[in-house]
């Protein structure tokens, strides 16, 4: 398993995102019941957001393009993503327990 980071930059005024935020949260919250999402929450200031993500080894990039591709933010054109593998060096085993 492989870790990636989501970076989130958000493309509407604020008012357009927090209308569209309970169809984003409810989307993380199916990916962290899934135990795919290890953490994830608006910046601050609130300008976009950060996931951290379990991703296949297989397939790193292609499993974040499908998080995204899947996320109402994407779909609607109220964020742009950017897309990270992460390749830990410390703390792996920390983050494999959650």
């Amino acid at each position: 398993m492989a870790y990636g980071l989501l970076i989130i930059r958000y493309r509407r005024p604020i008012e357009e995102i927090q209308a569209a935020t309970p169809a984003h949260r409810a989307y993380l919250t199916s990916l962290v019941e899934a135990k795919t999402i290890v953490a994830s929450g608006p910046m601050d200031p609130r300008f976009g957001g950060v996931l951290l993500a379990r991703i296949p080894d297989d397939d790193p990039q292609g499993a974040l393009e499908r998080i995204r591709d899947s996320d109402p933010f994407w779909q609607g054109g109220f964020a742009n993503y950017e897309l990270v593998v992460w390749n830990l060096t410390f703390g792996r085993d920390g983050l494999d327990r959650l």
